[in-house]
């Protein structure tokens, strides 16, 4: 198996939204964002999957030094393999791919945050540096707007990402909604462990799908119009993430009885729509210059 069949393998899974993002993108940018997909998905699982903690963290340790090793030409991972000959080609920071390490050291440390300020830190090593990292593969012109786009667009990712997990994170004793807001609605960790969604918690979810959507206008805001058909693999993102949180609305929040999901149909629709949307924008501007 090469170093790029194992990054495949373990980033594009069946039916995921990162997979209808990355149609009609040129080869070198489609492998390099999976290798850092790959990356990312690979070490946020060191905290899900290893219960003794030392283990959790002697697997941290080895990636940090395999970070050392990326950037020195000496990787020895099949994603950091994969990775190495892209580094300067898309300009991707090593200080980066270390605050996902941070990031996944800092699910070691805590598994629950008292307010959302404790949060934003672990939003934006989780969340945002992942999208910066997509939007320097995928190419901008404007150095200050786009990259503000990025990051609330990766926070914006994790925040749904984090909702529609709820119950799973609560399964493995996790709890992303903070402490001070859970309180407001007179909702305890373990009430995420039902098989109900009582109206206190469709309350709480909803609070929580208000900053979802508030993040989302925000990256659309700072989005210049010169970078968007260049970054439309991170609109796609966004654009699936909130058909689904629509979807999620109108059934009422019903996050621990089941998992609602977009039809395989309908995310290729929602996809190619946007695509040519944003393709015939960009031959608009490039028109009237």
């Amino acid at each position: 198996m090469t170093p790029e069949d194992y990054c495949y393998n373990l980033a594009v899974s069946p039916g995921s939204d990162f997979r209808y993002s990355l149609q009609s993108l040129p080869l070198a940018q489609r492998q390099a964002l999976i290798a850092v997909k790959a990356f990312y998905v690979e070490t946020m699982q060191i905290a899900e999957e290893c219960r003794d903690p030392g283990v959790a963290w002697s697997k941290l340790d080895w990636w940090r030094a395999e970070v050392d090793r990326l950037f020195t030409g000496e990787p020895q991972h099949p994603i950091t393999r994969a990775l190495q000959p892209r580094l300067a080609s898309f300009n991707l920071p090593e200080e980066y791919f270390r605050e996902i390490l941070d990031g996944v050291a800092m699910d070691l440390d805590y598994d629950a945050y008292p307010a959302f300020t404790e949060m934003t830190l672990y939003i934006h090593r989780c969340g945002s540096i992942p999208a910066l990292l997509a939007a320097e593969i995928l190419s901008y012109r404007d150095r200050r707007a786009t990259p503000r786009f990025a990051h609330e667009a990766g926070a914006m990712l994790l925040l749904f990402e984090l909702l529609y997990d709820v119950r799973r994170h609560a399964q493995i004793g996790r709890c992303y909604l903070p402490e001070d807001e859970m309180q407001r609605y007179s909702i305890s960790p373990g009430d995420l462990l039902a098989a109900q969604t009582t109206d206190r918690l469709r309350q709480l979810f909803a609070s929580q799908a208000e900053r979802i959507r508030e993040y989302y206008y925000r990256a659309l805001d700072f989005l210049p119009d010169v970078d968007r058909y260049a970054q439309r693999p991170l609109l796609i993102c966004l654009e699936l993430a909130m058909a689904l949180l629509d979807e999620i609305a109108e059934d009422g929040y019903r996050l621990l009885e089941q998992r609602t999901h977009l039809t395989p149909l309908r995310k290729l629709w929602l996809a190619w729509r946007l695509q040519r949307r944003e393709k015939r924008r960009s031959r608009s501007l490039a028109a009237t210059k």
